[in-house]
């Protein structure tokens, strides 16, 4: 059995020494760890979605406080902890509506345990479905409760109804965490997948002998690109380059290797070529519950300039980004600063540097600001892998992944 704590200590090291690039990254790894947390974390047979809940806090918290600034942590952490919620809600609402059935039907003697099971848990599997978009049932979920409940035959007599209730009880202590694991290993799927559903996506919105614009470097701008290249979809591409760590000359060369036109520009000419654009398309580093983005620095200036000019300002985003806090909240950190090396050679500015006045502070001061927050007013569209959303919808989207109990860990 692996040493889930040593998991756990090895993940925070690599959050805090940002060894893990990328959202989609941070956000796999991080379901997965959890994964082995619900797994190997021994449950009361009382207040056993209590006993989960705490234990994944417990673990969420260290890891978003290793990392504040990659909020797609929290994300996950929040929802594998609706998951949770969700299927203690359905198991508890199939045992009530087997208790029902069994009480209408004890004079008849052909009730069995098999048609007492089912029909309770497909009615709470659609109930929970229905209230939630999170994890639709499959038909696989539907039919594990079968033979589960067919294992207890019914009779009549009170000792067999007391054995029932406890081969019930046990039955449903590991049926709640099977249940949990397959949720979550359907949300591992559902971000592996993310690139792909939005960017099949792409042909609806990329049309012929247009001029797009990015900025920055994002996989699934990519994907989408090359997605709408692929139905041959003719148009150009112009990348700004994304100083100072010019993330965008690693895109521009990846849209050339699959044959894209391409052509790389400086962030400062951005307003001055945006009225050549057609439509404004970036990655998202974190999409707020107000429908504002989080995203890398220089993408306000991108998105003030195609408003300038009435062109569409597209940000695409997988459902692990869709963060359930507003941009004021305290728990959220907007930004960090990254190295003055990155702007400036430190030998050819260690003159500036020196301190050199009486406060003890250096004469220059650089600052370099790793992202950049756009307002929902500035956005005209969001992309996720559910399909295409109005900013103002937003709130409702992120509001059927999160429940409102665990917004705060």
């Amino acid at each position: 059995m692996p040493d889930v704590q040593s998991m756990v200590l090895e993940f925070v090291n690599k959050l805090r020494k940002r060894k893990i690039e990328g959202s989609q990254a941070t956000a796999r790894c991080t379901v997965e760890l959890l994964r082995s947390v619900i797994s190997h974390h021994r449950v009361p047979h009382a207040n056993q979605a209590s006993a989960l809940i705490d234990a994944v806090k417990a673990v969420g918290a260290q890891l978003v406080a290793a990392n504040p600034v990659e909020l797609a942590v929290g994300n996950v952490v929040r929802r594998v902890l609706h998951i949770i919620r969700e299927e203690d809600l359905s198991l508890a609402t199939a045992a009530v509506a087997g208790l029902d059935l069994l009480d209408a039907s004890d004079d008849d003697e052909d009730v069995n345990g098999k048609g007492i099971g089912y029909p309770g848990m497909s009615a709470a599997v659609v109930a929970a479905a229905a209230r939630s978009t999170l994890r639709p049932p499959s038909l696989q979920t539907l039919l594990e409760g079968t033979p589960e409940s067919a294992t207890v035959p019914y009779t009549s007599s009170s000792g067999a109804d007391s054995e029932s209730k406890t081969a019930d009880k046990s039955s449903i202590t590991r049926k709640l965490k099977h249940d949990v694991i397959e949720g979550v290993n359907q949300l591992i799927h559902e971000i592996a997948g993310c690139h792909e559903q939005i960017a099949e996506q792409a042909i609806e919105h990329i049309h012929q002998n247009e001029v797009i614009l990015t900025l920055g470097s994002s996989r699934t701008v990519l994907e989408f690109l090359c997605a709408a290249k692929e139905k041959k979809r003719s148009f150009r591409v112009f990348v700004a380059e994304g100083a100072p760590r010019y993330q965008g000359h690693l895109l521009a060369k990846e849209l050339v290797a699959r044959g894209l036109q391409t052509t790389v520009i400086t962030d400062s000419a951005v307003f001055a070529m945006i009225s050549r654009v057609n439509m404004v398309i970036i990655g998202a580093h974190a999409v707020m519950a107000n429908g504002g983005v989080i995203g890398p620095v220089g993408v306000n200036m991108a998105a003030l300039a195609a408003k300038k000019h009435a062109v569409p300002f597209v940000v695409l985003a997988g459902s692990h980004k869709l963060c359930p806090l507003y941009p004021h909240n305290p728990e959220v950190l907007l930004n960090e600063l990254r190295s003055p090396s990155e702007l400036l050679d430190f030998g050819e500015f260690s003159d500036c540097l020196d301190f050199g006045t009486g406060s003890g502070s250096p004469l220059l001061q650089v600052v370099n600001p790793t992202f950049d927050y756009v307002p929902p007013s500035l956005v005209s569209l969001f992309i996720t892998d559910t399909g295409g959303h109005n900013p103002s919808y937003m709130y409702r989207l992120i509001a059927d992944y999160y429940s409102a109990d665990d917004l705060v860990m």
